[in-house]
C-alpha cells in the first residue's frame, strides 16, 4: 500500500523555519519525482518545491527560493522540505506527493494533477 505521511508543520514567526518531513512507503524514492504543496484556505493547492530522484534535480516556485530546500534521506525513505525566512504567505497546508518519474514532465512539476499519491497534509502556520 502506498503511502505518505507528512509531519513537522507548526505555528511559526515570521523569519523562523521548519523543517517538514514526508515519509514514503509501499515504494521506494529512486524512481520517483516527490512534490511538496500549500494549499491555503479557499486557494488552490500550488506547488512549492520538487525532487525527482532519478535525475537527482530539484525545482522550487519563485515565491520560496533561497528559502526553502528539498532534500531526502532514501534510507529513511523520507522526503524533507526546509524552510527558513518564513513569511506569513507560508502559512497553509503542506502536502507532500509522488509520481513515478517515467510519468514526470518537468514542465508539469507545479501542477497538482502530475502526482499520483498525496499524503493527508500537515499544517504551517506564520503568524506573529
Amino acid at each position: 500500500q502506498v503511502q505518505l505521511v507528512e509531519s513537522g508543520g507548526g505555528l511559526e514567526q515570521p523569519g523562523g523555519s521548519l523543517r517538514l518531513s514526508c515519509v514514503v512507503s509501499g515504494f521506494t524514492l529512486d524512481d520517483y519525482v516527490i512534490g511538496w504543496f500549500r494549499q491555503a484556505p479557499g486557494k488552490e493547492r500550488k506547488g512549492v518545491s520538487c525532487f525527482n530522484s532519478r535525475e537527482i534535480t530539484e525545482g522550487y516556485a519563485d515565491s520560496v527560493k533561497g528559502r526553502f530546500t528539498i532534500s531526502t534521506d532514501s534510507a529513511k525513505s523520507t522526503v524533507y522540505l526546509q524552510m527558513s525566512g518564513l513569511k506569513t504567505e507560508d502559512t497553509g497546508v503542506y502536502y507532500c506527493a509522488a509520481v513515478q518519474a517515467v510519468h514526470f514532465r518537468w514542465n508539469d512539476w507545479n501542477d497538482a494533477a502530475t502526482y499520483t499519491f498525496w499524503g493527508q497534509g500537515t499544517q504551517v502556520t506564520v503568524s506573529s
